[in-house]
């Protein structure tokens, strides 16, 4: 097509949305019910797209818990969302991960730069001769090699040390919000307290990491992993074990390695599959986007059936138009409107009508999915990419249901068409 085609192309374009712009202008009420069946379908989409990746992008950020060549070893997946009854099973009935476990684990591989146990003890309100703090300070038992996998790096004071685990010392490391909460005008070093009626002595503070999904990753308080299991119990407790290999080219080595020694100790016989699960940064990014493509898949499904419900009414609208525009349709064709022109101007009418109701939809989407992110605290999104998949759909829609009514407008009988009345 040489340069006058287009530009005559153009003009065609042009001058068929001004008539399809007037045309819907005309019939105000119709068109809003019209598109309003188009919004909802889009809106739909949008908002939970908007609300995933709100989500993703602080999953992709924050749920990178681990150290840099990190992986965990614990009895339940670190990311479980559910699943059938058999799985759940399978989990609860296999043994805990004990201490003794890691210990031997920890004194037969040779791989791993380093390697830490923890368990999660207790949550609750932690009191000063300050002030108390609120009741959802989290209480962590950890041993040395967890502060490096965690990327826990010291702020003041010093971290717990084997000898604090050997002895089970009734010592603690803060935090850093809740350092600053509980002791407000002083720093927290030497400083006593009380968890869950049992007095720590403050020998560190952490520095500051921020918050995950609308929580804080800084209010918790860190005691040797013997001292928590001496108070809480350890006989049904299942540890998780942090494992940090010395650099990139032996993270796969190193967890073959601890891999095979941990079924060595857990008495796993060959050929079974593993009665524990190895996660890593990637491997729980990997199957929340998993959970959130299943949702995705759902929505969309969903809201297509509302998109090809909408269709089918804006098909019927249109030939209704038609109908009502036979006299018009007649006029053009006498004066020279070749049938494409007329195709055109009921296709391009169609299209507008679903891409005001897709841009109205997707306005309200990004708003409404961006409501989680005002909820939970986190960072708002835009997705850039969802936006045009969901102006493309729309455009799409239009054309498949506007063809119809497109095509019997533009082989309307032009001697019968002037004739109607």
């Amino acid at each position: 097509m040489n340069k006058t085609g287009i530009l005559a192309f153009l003009g065609e374009l042009q001058e068929s949305f001004f008539m399809a712009m007037a045309a819907l202008r005309a019939h105000k009420l119709r068109s809003a019910l019209t598109l309003l069946g188009v919004l909802v379908g889009v809106f739909s989409i949008i908002v939970v797209m908007t609300a995933m990746r709100v989500l993703q992008n602080d999953i992709n950020q924050k749920l990178s818990s681990l150290g840099g060549q990190t992986f965990m070893i614990r009895k339940w997946p670190a990311i479980y969302f559910g699943g059938s009854s058999a799985d759940f099973e399978k989990y609860w009935r296999r043994k805990n991960i004990t201490l003794e476990q890691g210990l031997r684990l920890q004194n037969k591989a040779s791989l791993p730069i380093s390697m830490g146990m923890e368990s999660s003890f207790w949550a609750g309100e932690i009191i000063t001769r300050f002030k108390k703090s609120a009741p959802t300070v989290q209480m962590y038992g950890e041993t040395p090699g967890s502060f490096s996998a965690h990327n826990w790096e010291l702020g003041e004071g010093r971290l717990i040390l084997d000898s604090d685990v050997d002895s089970t010392r009734d010592v603690c490391v803060l935090g850093s919000s809740l350092a600053t909460n509980i002791f407000p005008n002083c720093s927290a070093l030497g400083e006593r307290v009380k968890i869950d009626g049992i007095n720590y002595t403050v020998i560190g503070v952490l520095a500051p990491k921020g918050g995950a999904l609308g929580g804080d990753q800084d209010n918790f308080a860190v005691v040797p992993l013997t001292t928590g299991l001496d108070r809480f119990g350890r006989w049904n407790r299942s540890l998780t074990i942090l494992v940090q290999a010395r650099d990139t080219a032996s993270y796969d080595d190193t967890l073959e390695e601890v891999r095979g020694e941990l079924r060595t100790i857990r008495k796993v016989p060959p050929g079974e599959e593993d009665d524990f699960e190895i996660a890593s940064n990637d491997s729980m990014i990997e199957q929340f986007s998993n959970f959130t493509r299943a949702v995705r898949i759902g929505v969309v499904v969903v809201s297509s059936i509302a998109l090809v419900a909408a269709g089918i009414g804006i098909m019927n609208i249109m030939l209704v138009s038609v109908t009502e525009r036979t006299r018009e349709i007649g006029i053009r064709r006498a004066i020279g409107a070749k049938k494409r022109n007329i195709m055109t101007q009921f296709i391009m009418e169609a299209v507008v009508l679903c891409e005001l109701g897709g841009a109205v939809g997707v306005a309200l989407g990004i708003l409404g999915g961006n409501a989680t992110a005002y909820l939970l605290h986190l960072e708002a999104v835009i997705p850039v990419d969802w936006i045009f998949i969901g102006l493309g759909i729309c455009s799409f829609v239009g054309i498949v249901f506007g063809t119809y009514p497109a095509w019997k407008a533009a082989n309307l009988d032009p001697i019968e068409s002037l004739r109607y009345e």
